[in-house]
């Protein structure tokens, strides 16, 4: 390394300095990666159950968002809104499964209904209604669900996946007095059973 001349004239001369080479060791690369494997093989079976969970509440309030707002829509039309199931988000399909469902209405009174809202949920969440469901849940003008006998609609969805994490393998949604709606998480023991119709 040369001296400048500055240094030179003056009669000071610093040492040189020794070159050290910048980065890490593959000791050190490797106790890293070590520490990175434990962590995680400790954090992925948390990190499922929290994807699962999040997955089912997700579906779950996606169900009362659609019930609600029809319920909404209903007061708002002033006429029947029905959520029902749907096989190609068209239109309702009579006994069709609860994976994908529409809101439809007929809002110009003309006796044709026309789809105002499709959900659905993937693989592997199921939705099971209980028996009081039937084919469809509609609301009528006073903002209220009723079977077809008049009656206040007691119903129970169970919103679930076959899993063990989380324990609480379930959300059940209950629609009660004809337009309150709950949600409830529940342990199903990693079946999905459909859910009795509320007492």
């Amino acid at each position: 390394m040369p001296i400048p001349e500055d240094l030179r004239r003056r009669g000071r001369v610093l040492p040189p300095v020794p070159f050290h080479a910048a980065g890490f060791t593959l000791i050190e690369l490797m106790v890293t990666l070590a520490v990175l494997a434990v962590v995680m093989a400790v954090a992925m079976p948390s990190f499922t159950y929290v994807h699962n969970s999040s997955r089912l509440s997700s579906a779950a309030n996606e169900l009362v968002a659609t019930l609600q707002l029809a319920r909404m829509d209903a007061i708002r039309f002033n006429g029947k809104v029905a959520v029902c199931p749907s096989s190609n988000g068209a239109g309702c399909t009579a006994g069709g499964a609860w994976t994908q469902w529409v809101t439809v209405a007929d809002t110009d009174r003309n006796g044709k209904e026309e789809v105002l809202r499709v959900a659905s949920v993937k693989d592997p969440i199921q939705v099971l209604a209980s028996g009081n469901a039937g084919n469809r849940i509609e609301f009528r003008a006073d903002g209220l669900a009723r079977k077809a006998d008049g009656t206040l609609l007691k119903v129970s969805f169970g919103v679930c996946m076959q899993t063990a994490k989380p324990a609480d393998n379930q959300r059940t949604v209950t629609l009660v007095s004809g337009s309150r709606i709950s949600t409830k998480a529940e342990n199903k023991a990693s079946k999905c059973d459909a859910p009795q119709d509320p007492a």
